[in-house]
């Protein structure tokens, strides 16, 4: 991450290693525990209130509630009260096994309908019960502590409400969603609410906002960002810099169209496999909509990419063949799982195919893998780890054979041992169609996000019927790689604004330089060192609000400038620039021509001033 100005530097805390739930059976029990303790507790202030389901997340817990009142925040501290109440009186967790039949008739008997409904789906047998004491028991697995006072009030923290649907359904019951935490020391808690102020200042949605990057409309739609000219040039410089990257590595631009038949993703299988998150048919009439004839908006680039090679029989010497677009898709994604830039109906993916015989898939598995550590390099983006996404064997959800699945995975298998590459396998994170070496990466929070992938297909080929011709004048089978350094435009520039905290490197910054004359009589040299910046390349704009020096220097901070340069009589007269940075601090006076000079020199190598 790109360093701070010196005004805005902080001493930072020794820093505390925070597991997560699925890191740690001991979290699991502890947060268990206590959304049973906090469903006891509702219940016990709320009469009225029926509980559903309340499982641990990775930092937490929550549990789902249907009450005829909101709770609010003064609710929550009495909730939180009464939680230290009962974990207090050192109530023992007691495990029950029973009938079905029994436990139908003693839901029945307290008039818990959704405890009725979660009973049905429970397959196996016996039924297990959790009793906190003789007071209040639920429907359980486990595990549990054994007893709340292996629970320390002092680690627990109710932190919010939110409205979320029974089952996830939006035609179903709306419910209110308790979020909570629980941690095994006060000290942990503490570092955990550290992090979240910590994300607050971060939070890209705040600092978009700020920086004037992107905007959202109710009129538009959720999920679906609006660029401002600042955040357009930002977009523009990412694809640019990849699409010289991909340029220098053989790469080929194509462009394809929004939308597509619905017969090609029937082909490809995304209408079969991936319905549910593709947006509405658009048919002409009922018959069409009934015969599932019209078109769609594009959820991948994939099958348009396989269509242009398809547009002509190939030659082995025309392979590998690496198409690449920057291509906008779009997914129905529900209202309640949408969030800023990391999650959105509509997004730009750096997507490219490469077809390639089965001879060149290690090299060129290897050669893009490559390209993605470059591009993260640049991108000062270092906390990373790889993740071998392979199938379930046990699941339905994917295609082909399984001879072409572990060729598929034993391609990605060499690449990362080749590479000596840290990594661990993610069963079931496998595409549909082949399995993805994804990339992880750990942001200055340590929250983890998805970025670059690779995916070997061997799938898609064969359900398109794609050919080449081989050196000995036969037809043979192309394998494909599905690649995305980025992921997607959005979801990067989300991550990338709360990793610099907003404080973009001097490359990417969409303003590089501002000038800041003391007074109007200053402004003529301030707009003529401004053009000779702007002529070589150099992204600079003179501030001409007339504000006191003060003002000006605030804020260029504020919009995170990473090159402020004072304007006055001393730096006209010797023709200098008198320079802070928020990189450096203060830099003093330093002629304009040696200014420009380092400028440049700066961003051609991906540095600071």
């Amino acid at each position: 991450m790109p360093p701070q100005s010196s005004d805005n530097q902080v001493e930072q805390p020794e820093k505390m290693y925070l597991p997560r739930s699925s890191e740690s059976e001991n979290l699991r029990k502890i947060r268990h525990t206590a959304s049973h303790v906090m469903a006891m507790a509702v219940q016990k202030l709320f009469p009225k209130a029926q509980v559903t389901i309340g499982p641990w997340i990775e930092n937490g817990f929550y549990y789902d509630f249907d009450s005829p009142e909101p709770f609010t925040d003064k609710d929550l501290k009495a909730i939180q009260k009464e939680m230290v109440k009962i974990i207090n009186r050192k109530i023992p967790l007691i495990r029950e096994e029973v009938s079905r039949s029994e436990a139908e008739s003693r839901i029945k008997k307290i008039n818990e309908p959704y405890k009725l409904e979660i009973l049905q789906d429970i397959k196996s047998e016996p039924i297990t019960i959790y009793h906190l004491g003789n007071e209040w028991w639920d429907l359980c697995a486990g595990p549990h502590v054994e007893n709340t006072a292996d629970l320390n009030p002092k680690a627990i923290e109710l932190e919010s409400v939110a409205g979320a649907y029974w089952r996830g359904d939006e035609t179903k019951a709306q419910l209110q969603r308790i979020y909570a935490t629980a941690w095994e020391t006060p000290e942990q808690l503490a570092e955990y609410k550290r992090r979240k102020e910590e994300a607050q200042r971060r939070d890209h949605r705040k600092l978009g906002k700020e920086l004037g990057l992107f905007v959202f409309s109710d009129l538009v739609g959720p999920g679906l960002p609006l660029w401002t000219p600042k955040g357009t040039l930002l977009r523009t410089l990412l694809q640019d810099f990849l699409q010289q990257e991909q340029l220098k590595r053989g790469y080929l631009p194509v462009v394809t169209p929004h939308i597509g038949r619905v017969d090609l993703f029937k082909v490809s299988g995304h209408w079969q496999k991936y319905k549910e998150d593709m947006f509405p048919l658009m048919a002409e009439d009922e018959e069409a909509a009934t015969l599932e004839q019209g078109f769609v908006m594009k959820p991948m680039n994939c099958p348009f990419h396989i269509q242009i090679y398809k547009s002509e029989l190939r030659s082995y010497r025309e392979l590998p063949m690496r198409l690449a677009e920057f291509g906008t898709v779009y997914r129905y994604e529900k209202s309640g799982e949408l969030g800023g830039l990391t999650r959105v109906r509509g997004f730009t993916v750096d997507d490219s195919h490469l077809f390639v015989t089965p001879e060149q898939l290690d090299s060129e598995f290897l050669n893009v893998v490559d390209l993605i550590l470059s591009v993260f390099n640049k991108l000062q983006l270092k906390n990373f780890k790889a993740r071998l996404s392979f199938r379930d064997p046990a699941s339905d959800k994917y295609i082909g054979s399984d001879e072409a699945w572990e060729k598929a995975e034993g391609a990605i298998r060499r690449a990362v041992e080749t590479l000596g590459m840290d990594h661990f396998e993610g069963i079931g994170e496998a595409a549909f169609y082949g399995p993805k070496l994804d990339f992880i990466f750990s942001d200055a929070l340590e929250r983890e996000w998805q970025l670059g992938t690779v995916q070997v297909d061997y799938n898609l080929p064969e359900r398109f019927d794609l050919e080449y011709v081989a050196e000995d004048g036969s037809r043979k089978r192309p394998v494909m790689i599905h690649r995305a350094p980025f992921g997607s435009l959005e979801r990067l520039i989300g991550i990338l604004i709360e990793e610099y905290a907003g404080d973009f490197p001097l490359w990417l910054a969409p303003v590089q330089a501002r000038l800041l004359p003391v007074s109007d009589e200053f402004l003529p040299f301030a707009k003529e060192v401004a053009a000779k910046m702007q002529v070589l390349g150099i992204r600079a704009e003179v501030d001409l609000s007339g504000d006191r020096l003060g003002k000006l220097i605030r804020n260029a901070e504020k919009q995170k400038i990473p090159v402020m340069a004072v304007v006055g009589a001393k730096e006209v007269e010797s023709n200098s620039l008198s320079i802070r940075t928020r990189a450096s601090g203060e830099l003093g006076s330093i002629p304009v021509s040696e200014v420009m000079e380092k400028m440049k020199e700066a961003i051609a190598n991906f540095d600071n001033f």
